[in-house]
């Protein structure tokens, strides 16, 4: 009887030995990247120290599966500020199918149809309304949350779709989300990009609000420059709002880029327009990147008495 065990215990080592052989590896990159930062919020008490260090490295892994198609996963470690301590934050799977498009399940961090192309407006760093603190919040983008399901096809013509699809949730919506957009890269016209997207989202039952947005941009040697504008239609015309975004980058150099932006948000119930402008940079030799960016928002969160300044600057290497 001993001698059976020792077999069958054997035989099962030799199993768990032969599933482990099989599980995929995963690589990890990251960077030592250091940022300072002002978002002016003209508060009375001391900002403090404004240098922060980064805290992220992420693992990834992918195989191809006996049909041709490709699974990949990717986890993002980090020390978010609103969590306790380190953990996994960003977290997705991806499906290739090969000749269809991709389908993504994100756990955390994902974007949807409609938040990815929130501003596509050319810059070197960030957006005119990034940065100071409260200028982002009004901003059209839909919905996005965790678990999230995204599908994206193959280039059609030139033509891009992708959808996405988030369950209802207390936490974030109570009716399930569904948005879509579209881009295409006409061949005929080399340089320029067409995109829309849609959406529909009912946060709280009953009331629904319309989004979408539409941009245009054009790249012309060294020049990119780029359109959009985006509404959000509400239960009431004064929670309408609309979103018009442009700017302009130059690419100095193969290592070199500057740019302008400027965005202006409009809401139904006032009359104070929030305006943004800003100017980035970013500069890459090797492993290094240096990248940053000044704006300037005047009436930020439609508050006439509020003319804020920020600034961002980062330097990074890559390893």
């Amino acid at each position: 009887m001993n001698n059976l065990k020792k077999i069958g215990l054997s035989a099962l080592a030799g199993s768990l030995v032969a599933f482990s052989a099989q599980a995929g590896s995963l690589t990890a990159s990251g960077s030592a990247s250091l940022t300072f930062s002002n978002a002016d919020d003209k508060s009375l008490t001391h900002e403090g120290n404004q240098f922060t260090m980064g805290d992220s490295i992420t693992f990834a892994g992918s195989g191809e599966m006996d049909n041709g198609m490709t699974i990949s996963v990717s986890y993002e470690l980090d020390g978010d500020a609103a969590d306790t301590g380190s953990e996994f934050d960003s977290h997705s799977m991806t499906l290739d199918t090969n000749g269809f498009g991709t389908i993504t399940f994100a756990g955390h961090g994902g974007d949807s149809a409609m938040s990815k192309i929130d501003d596509v407006t050319p810059n070197a760093y960030e957006e005119s309304w990034d940065i100071v603190t409260g200028a982002d919040t009004n901003m059209v983008n839909g919905l996005s949350g965790n678990n999230m399901f995204t599908y994206k096809s193959e280039s059609i013509g030139g033509a891009t779709f992708t959808v996405a699809y988030l369950n209802a949730s207390d936490a974030i919506t109570d009716v399930s989300y569904m948005d879509m957009a579209v881009e295409v890269k006409p061949e005929m016209v080399d340089g320029l990009t067409l995109g829309y997207g849609m959406g529909e989202t009912e946060e709280t039952t009953g009331t629904v609000i319309d989004d979408q947005t539409m941009y245009a941009k054009y790249v012309y040697g060294s020049f990119t420059v780029g359109y959009q504008q985006s509404e959000s239609d509400g239960s009431a015309s004064s929670s309408d709002l609309t979103n018009t975004m442009m700017g302009v980058s130059y690419a100095v150099t193969d290592n070199l880029t500057i740019a302008y932006n400027q965005s202006t948000q409009d809401i139904g119930s006032d009359s104070d327009d929030q305006e943004a402008t800003g100017i980035s940079a970013s500069y890459t030799q090797g492993g290094i990147t240096i990248g940053g960016a000044m704006n300037e928002v005047d009436n930020v969160g439609f508050d006439a008495t509020s003319d804020l300044e920020g600034y961002e600057f980062n330097i990074a290497f890559a390893f």
